[in-house]
Order: structure tokens, then sequence, then C-alpha cells
């Protein structure tokens, strides 16, 4: 009994050893990445204006490419303005750094990027952050609050003086608009794939789509509403989820049963910005259980191209088209636009907002 308490006191003073070393090593980490980030911005400075890219986040090569690809881009049609990427995903800023999937490679949070823009030396007097989300969902909803806290300084280090005077934009969503920006992605689509969506061949696009706790601003509507829109050019467009309730591959069948698609050679495409571990797993992986549906309708631990394949379809490794969204130029002009017109419209007050003088 004696030693059994001796080892429960042991046990309990490691647990305390480990929390305060992993409270110091945050700090450690958080102070040497700001440094990190600073001086990346002091030395790349070379103009008194800003653009900040914020992207989940990847571990794939191919998304790394099409991530550098979009700021290159930036840099061109935004002379007038430094360009920045930064991931909002703790877990793929952790595994970047570790080498998963790809060589290490360092990504940092937003507030590390617009701390190091309000530093002294540096200052931006314009700051614009683009969201790279496809839908305003639960990932954009993190960028505004990323704004929001910087604005209102709310770890109390940065300069209230700059923060009551610097413009900040926000560039929206690329499906922000359920008018304009739906109309124009399908219309992108459309252009680059009419082929692969008329007579037996089927273009299925997947989404990523946010649980209905997650759904902010009710955006998961945006898919409905762009397979609504494609459908104008072509019946045999279609557009699922992984996420989103009632729209997930099974629903997709369905509907394309309800439509008498039955067979048929099925193209799969991701709707996300980069092709990833969805892109790469969860739609053309070869995951194939293909068991029963969950209770909320999905069959789990089956990629879409076994899924389509079991019932009956053409689909496999060649009807593949494994490409994020910013890898197709006129689509990624969608969110350029959206830069555009943050740039040109009135800054975000923010900070007046929650601190009156």
């Amino acid at each position: 009994m004696r030693t059994k308490f001796i080892l429960t006191l042991l046990a309990f003073a490691m647990v305390l050893g480990f929390t305060s070393c992993s409270k110091s090593d945050k700090k450690s980490n958080y102070d040497a990445y700001q440094k990190t980030v600073n001086e990346t911005v002091k030395n790349q400075k070379r103009n008194d204006k800003v653009i900040l890219l914020v992207a989940f986040g990847s571990t794939w090569q191919q998304a790394y490419d099409a991530f550098d690809a979009t700021v290159s881009a930036y840099k061109s049609a935004f002379s007038g303005y430094d360009v920045f990427l930064s991931f909002s995903s703790a877990i793929c800023i952790n595994r970047a750094a570790a080498g998963e999937n790809v060589a290490p490679r360092n990504f940092y949070a937003p507030p590390f990027w617009l701390t190091a823009f309000a530093q002294d030396g540096v200052k931006y007097s314009e700051i614009v952050i683009q969201s790279l989300q496809v839908i305003p969902g639960e990932e954009y909803a993190r960028v505004i609050n990323y704004i929001k806290d910087f604005a209102n300084n709310s770890n109390g280090d940065l300069d209230d003086s700059y923060l009551s005077r610097v413009k900040l934009k926000l560039g929206v969503p690329l499906l922000q608009d359920p008018e304009t920006d739906v109309k124009a992605v399908a219309k992108a689509l459309n252009d680059l794939y009419k082929d692969k969506a008329t007579g037996s061949n089927i273009m299925a696009f997947m989404g990523h789509g946010n649980p209905d706790e997650y759904d902010t601003y009710k955006a998961n509507i945006r898919y409905t509403q762009l397979e609504e829109e494609l459908q104008t050019y072509s019946k045999n467009y279609y557009v699922g989820t992984v996420d989103m309730m009632e729209n997930f591959k099974t629903n997709v069948l369905a509907r394309m049963k309800a439509n008498g698609i039955t067979i048929g050679t099925l193209f799969c495409h991701p709707l996300m910005s980069i092709a990833g571990d969805h892109a790469h797993n969860d739609m053309a992986g070869d995951d194939n259980e293909n068991g029963a549906p969950n209770e909320d309708g999905e069959v789990e631990d089956t990629s879409w191209k076994c899924y389509f394949a079991a019932n009956g379809f053409t689909c496999n490794d060649n009807t593949q088209i494994v490409k994020g969204l910013l890898e197709l130029p006129t689509v990624r002009q969608v969110w350029m636009n959206h830069t555009q017109a943050a740039i040109n419209g009135a800054p975000l007050d923010y900070y007046h907002s929650k601190n009156p003088e």
C-alpha cells in the first residue's frame, strides 16, 4: 500500500513537472517564433504596405508549390505591396515543421505576422489580410478574430497610437457572395472542365464544408448554390463535401440517381484551395471499406474514387483531377479580385469601434 502511495506521488510529481516544462517551452517557442518572423519581415520589407495571405495549411509538397505560386502571383499583381503567407492550423504548422510527407518547412500563425508588421522599424501603413478559405465558415471566423485581437492590442504589447492609424483591410473568401462569386467560380470551372461534364461524363467536386455546429455564417449553402449554378451549364456537374450534413458522397450519388444518372465516367476534383490530405486520400485514395452508411448517412473509410467505382461508375486513378483551386489561375483570380476590392474599400474600424478615444 505504501509503495503504491509513493508511486502515485511520483507520477503526480512527473505530471506537474511535464506541465511546468510544457508552459516554459511554449513561452520559449513563442518568443523564438516571434523573433524569427520579426527578422523575416524586417529583412524582406520593400514597401510601406503589406498583404498577408491566410491559408488553413497543409503538409503536401503539391500544396506548398501552389502556395508559392500564389505568393508569386500576388507579388506580380500587387507590386506596391510586400506579400507573406500564413497558416492558421496549429496542426499543419507543427507537422510541416516536423517534415511530415516532405522536407521540414516553417510556417507561422497570423498573430506572429501581424505583430511583426507593427514592430518598430516596420510599421506598415496598410495591412491587407486575404483569407484563402473557400467559404466564409469556421476558419474564416478565425481570420476575423485574429484581426480583432491585433487591432484591439489584446496582449497589450503593441503601440496603441500606431493601431489607431494603421489601415486594416480584409479580403473575403472565394465564395463570399452567393451571386457574383458563385457565378464567377462556376464559369471558371465550366470553362476548364466542360468536356468532363457532357454525354455520359460526370464532374464531381469535393469541398470540405463544416459540421452543422461549426457552420459559421451558414456558409455551407455555398456548395449547394455552386452546384445549382454549374448545372445551368450542364446537369452533369455535382458538388459534395466531406463534412457538410446531407451533402456527403452518398448524397451526391442519390442526387445523380434522382436525375437518372446511374452509369458513366465520373471525374473527381477537390473544391479546396490546395490538394492536400483530403484530396489525395478522402477523394483519390484507396480506402475501400464501403460498408453501410453511418448515422449521418456517410460511408466512412471509403474514398470518393472507390465509392463511385463500387456503385457502377468508371472512377479510377485516371479520372482523379488532383488539383487545388489555387492551381487554377482563373479561379485564383477571384481571390485576387477580393484583395483588390479590399484595397479599394474603406479600412476596417475594429480599433475605434472597440477602443473609442
